[in-house]
């Protein structure tokens, strides 16, 4: 592999930094890229990073760089992967992609005619949660699967210009949906197409022109549904939760905000009772649910490993910014069908999956079960469907 160049110093910045570093491997960030000279010397500082800029193409550019990772604001995620595929630079882009669907590809379409790595940094597709759950549902486990939903909530993002609906592309649908939806992607299958959407959203709380709270059904070409639900009003923490509905299985994931640790604090045990337990917990006393690492609980590291070791063995990621350009279609389908109050089909114009859908079930000729229940006095009870398409009741000793 080689150096790599940090493009932004916020939260994101620092979580990957910190990530990247705590691999055992020789991929290190050698130079970051900041707006500020301040934030910039002090995160050089602060990680570890040998060199710090405010020139953003000084940073791509850099000899020693090979790869460079964005962590920036949405509205100039374009712009830097523009100067990577100039520069011909290995580039791993935070999600969301872009701000719309249009920029989206616009960036997919730099990637690929460059011939340049374009890795989607989607990390909560990498939790271990969501991996374990992923392989079991990739075997067989819960039959086909159903209706996945998933929901991201907390009290709201930690910078200013998630904020600004300009420079973000939107509020809580933007920011949280697109963890969402690519959850329920995979869980689905990628090759299913994304057909429509119906969502609803609203500014309850914050004096934004955005929203800040929403709830989408995405419907799939097989029949099967994804739901998320987004909100920056939650309070008491972050909260990350998946579930998923098979034939023949269910999952339950609570990936962030109760996992099993829990702490209590009067919060007067001294100097350190103040200090960070988890990301967007709102209280250092009381009742606290810390996580223990959030670098892999959150994805990171797993995500990173992935990305990089693609790179060295010319393979694509479980996450490209094709995936990432799919996501950007959907969330755009879910702001038309919020304004018009309907069913809004999904435009991807440059649609890479089957263009039809496999049988969601084959007709059968026999009797079909359809629900077999064990009674209180050991019987069986059958649901049956018969082959005149009667459905009728019948009781068998166990």
């Amino acid at each position: 592999m080689g150096n790599l160049a940090m493009l932004g110093t916020g939260l994101i910045g620092g979580f990957y930094t910190t990530t990247l570093h705590s691999l055992r491997s020789p991929d290190r960030v050698s130079i970051v890229y900041s707006r500020s000279v301040e934030r910039g010397e002090k995160f050089r500082a602060d990680f570890g990073v040998p060199k710090a800029t405010t020139n953003m193409k000084d940073a791509i550019t850099d000899p020693d760089v090979t790869t460079v990772v964005i962590g920036l604001p949405n509205d100039m995620h374009k712009q830097a992967v523009a100067l990577c595929a100039k520069h011909h630079k290995h580039v791993l882009c935070t999600k969301p992609l872009g701000r719309n669907g249009k920029e989206a590809k616009a960036m997919l379409a730099l990637v690929e005619q460059s011939g340049i790595f374009g890795g989607y940094l989607e990390d909560l597709v990498y939790t271990p949660k969501m991996l374990k759950s992923l392989a079991f549902v990739r075997t067989g486990g819960v039959g086909r699967v159903l209706w996945v939903r998933s929901r991201e909530t907390h009290g709201g993002p930690h910078s200013s210009w998630f904020w600004d609906a300009k420079k973000a592309g939107g509020g809580a649908i933007i920011d949280l949906g697109c963890h969402c939806v690519e959850i329920a992607r995979n869980y689905i299958g990628k090759d299913d197409k994304p057909v429509e959407v119906m969502c609803w959203l609203d500014t309850q709380v914050h004096p934004i022109p955005a929203e800040d709270h929403a709830i989408a059904l995405v419907k799939y070409a097989s029949g099967a549904i994804g739901q998320f639900e987004v909100s920056w009003c939650f309070r008491g923490g972050m909260d990350l939760r998946d579930e998923v509905m098979g034939t023949e299985g269910t999952i339950w994931a609570n990936n962030y905000l109760r996992t099993g640790l829990e702490w209590f604090s009067t919060g007067k045990s001294g100097d350190k009772s103040g200090e960070y337990v988890a990301e967007k917990l709102e209280s250092s006393s009381g009742w606290l649910f810390p996580s223990d690492d959030d670098t892999i609980s959150l994805g990171y590291k797993h995500m990173f490993t992935d990305m990089l070791d693609a790179i060295d063995h010319g393979r694509a990621p479980m996450e490209t910014f094709y995936d990432g350009y799919v996501v950007n279609c959907i969330l755009d389908a879910c702001y038309r069908s919020a304004k018009a109050r309907r069913w809004e089909p999904i435009m991807i114009e440059d649609w890479r999956g089957p263009k039809k859908a496999a049988a969601r079930r084959t007709a059968k000729r026999e009797d079909q079960v359809m629900k077999r229940e064990l009674l209180p006095d050991g019987r069986v009870k059958l649901i049956i469907k018969g082959r005149r398409g009667k459905v009728v009741e019948r009781i068998e000793n166990a």
